[in-house]
């Protein structure tokens, strides 16, 4: 079976820093931004991007679908 690489894109200025996407991630590759976007709000971001696996779980329960995730078979 073919291993998987994932990635994460998440729109920022969509984004409202609800930290829903952090804790479905079982790698723990999403953390949250100490910068934050035109509203105000801190971000989620790809912080660990080696373990990713594009599980999805993250663009599932955003709330507001500001999360893609991208899928490459290795």
């Amino acid at each position: 079976m073919a291993k998987v690489k994932g990635a994460i894109v998440v729109d920022t200025e969509t984004c409202k820093g609800c930290e829903v996407c952090i804790p479905v991630c079982e790698e723990k590759v999403i953390s949250m931004s100490t910068e934050v976007n035109r509203k105000g709000y801190h971000y989620a971001y790809m912080s660990n991007p080696d373990v990713c696996t594009g599980c999805t779980n993250c663009a599932i329960v955003c709330p507001d679908r500001a999360i893609t995730v991208y899928r490459i078979k290795i």
